[in-house]
């Protein structure tokens, strides 16, 4: 079985872009690991005690194996030797065999800065003369998943159907209360959003629910039964 670890800007991000497959993972058997980069906070109606007790809920609904919230600044996110080994550490410790990490286009800053520290650290990762803890890793795979504060359209490179996890995935967006429902209107604007893009990329793919994924690399099958 395969070792996954999905890593986000903030807490709530992996589990907007990806939570339902994440969940589908985790039920065929695979080992799940989410790593968020920052606490999120601060934001308007959160706090860091709330935000660990959202994201501690959330992950007990995804079911996974752990997750990991380092302690580099919100808002003030940036790709440097600092946080590149931070994140490099966390993959040499759970040494996954594929990463997802956030969509290179983004209106969030930290999310830019995101995906350039985790593609950094993939590489940093496998470094031996270091003083990183633990050894060497590089994982085989690293895809891109979407949750964009821009209004982007991608051409995925495959799309995982969540049609059966789909309410849990939005169960446990639900868990980050502080962030999208504290009020109806922020929360229908949230939902909608994750019901439109879900719908259209299931849509693509023959099925109700759908997340779309992006590689760099080609991307092989070990048998023809694999594709949906």
């Amino acid at each position: 079985m395969a070792k996954i670890l999905s890593i986000g800007t903030h807490p709530d991000d992996v589990d907007l872009g990806m939570g339902g497959s994440l969940l589908k993972f985790v039920n065929l058997g695979h080992e799940v690991h989410i790593l968020d980069l920052t606490n999120g906070e601060p934001t308007p109606f959160g706090t860091t005690e709330t935000r660990e007790k959202e994201w501690n809920k959330a992950s007990s609904i995804l079911k996974i194996h752990s997750r990991t919230v380092l302690d580099l600044p919100n808002r003030y996110l940036f790709d440097n030797v600092v946080a590149r080994k931070k994140t490099a550490q966390i993959i040499r410790k759970l040494q996954p065999d594929t990463l997802f990490i956030p969509y290179w286009e983004d209106a969030h800053p930290d999310h830019i800065q995101a995906t350039l520290i985790c593609e950094a650290a993939r590489f940093y990762a496998k470094l031996t003369k270091t003083d990183m803890l633990y050894e060497p890793w590089f994982p085989k795979h690293v895809f891109y998943y979407l949750w964009s504060h821009l209004n982007v359209h991608i051409s995925p490179s495959f799309i995982i159907d969540i049609s059966e996890e789909f309410d849990e995935k939005i169960n446990a967006v639900k868990a980050y209360q502080s962030q999208f429902r504290y009020s109806d209107e922020q929360w229908n604007r949230v939902e909608n959003k994750i019901y439109s893009l879900c719908k259209y990329f299931g849509s693509l793919i023959g099925v109700k629910y759908g997340e779309p994924f992006v590689s760099r690399e080609k991307i092989g099958l070990a048998d023809i039964r694999d594709i949906i």
